[in-house]
């Protein structure tokens, strides 16, 4: 009998450790701290800002973070690039926050259509949002192209802006009149979700707030989560740096005058080398720029 019963106990025990070593994994994921990866973009929509918030948001999801938030202050910038961020946020399985931030900061243009494509948009206090009526690139657009382009960034925003339960009339008021107005305004207005001081405050506001990714709804768990703050890579800063108009200019000249010693001094190899990467890099820039190109052949 005795030893029944304590073959019993054993095999108690023995489940009971079964049982701890299966629930470990589940409380280490459970207590495991929330991240949050935040990006902060200060320039127009070209394509070097569309690759830095693309590549943030795979890396996001890859890490299986709970949100990105990126940061914006913007002018605007080029159609395609937008759409192409506005894309990658639509397939994202995390949730993107958009917050028009720090004081002062405006999402002017482009930046009306990914503020209001974000799965929650937000706003510091003085700050503007608007003014999204598109502008032609390298010369001037004639009245049925002017109400092509226009016609279809209308539907373009409206589609966004029901997508996310925002106000689409005053989305097509902001193409189709250039329209802008205030944080306060756009809360107001039902154009973003909240008005937030800082990040801080804005990741307390979110926290617990439900929101529609490609995977399904997620409850964000933001409060106490660590911010992870990614930075723009070498690469990228070198090829915003060249997207600078006088960069643009000066590394074209250097080209044009590289081939030119090249032809005339056959062999030389060092100039004409030179003078082809500068070219590369020059036409890479002049994507991002209004460029006649009569003028420049001229």
């Amino acid at each position: 009998m005795k030893s029944i019963f304590l073959y019993q106990r054993f095999r108690i025990a023995g489940y009971l450790i079964l049982m701890v070593f299966a629930l470990l994994p589940l409380l280490f994921v459970e207590s495991a701290q929330k991240e949050v990866m935040v990006i902060q973009v200060q320039d127009v929509i070209n394509p070097v800002t569309s690759e830095f918030i693309e590549k943030s948001i795979k890396k996001a999801n890859d890490r299986a973070m709970e949100a990105l938030v990126i940061m914006l202050d913007t002018p605007g910038g080029l159609d395609t690039s937008m759409r192409s961020i506005i894309k990658a946020i639509n397939s994202s399985d995390i949730p993107v926050v958009v917050y028009v931030a720090p004081p002062g900061a405006r999402a002017a243009s482009a930046g009306v259509f990914i503020t209001l494509a974000a799965h929650v948009a937000a706003m510091a206090p003085g700050t503007n949002i608007g003014a999204a009526h598109p502008v032609g690139i390298g010369g001037k657009m004639d009245k049925t192209m002017v109400e092509k382009v226009t016609n279809d960034a209308v539907a373009y925003i409206r589609s966004i802006a029901e997508r996310r339960g925002r106000n689409a009339d005053w989305a097509e008021q902001a193409v189709r009149k250039s329209v802008s107005i205030t944080a306060s305004e756009a809360l107001k207005l039902g154009v973003i979700d909240m008005v937030s001081n800082n990040l801080t405050d804005l990741l307390k506001a979110i926290d617990g707030r439900k929101v529609d990714t490609l995977s399904g709804k997620k409850t964000l768990h933001t409060k106490d989560a660590a911010l992870i703050r990614e930075e723009m890579g070498i690469r990228l800063k070198i090829l915003a740096m060249i997207s600078n108009p006088n960069v643009a200019y000066i590394l074209m000249l250097l080209g044009f005058y590289g081939l030119f010693f090249e032809l005339t001094n056959p062999g030389a190899i060092f100039p004409g080398v030179v003078g082809g990467i500068c070219l590369i890099l020059a036409f890479y820039a002049f994507q991002t720029l209004p460029v006649n190109y009569a003028g420049l052949l001229l």
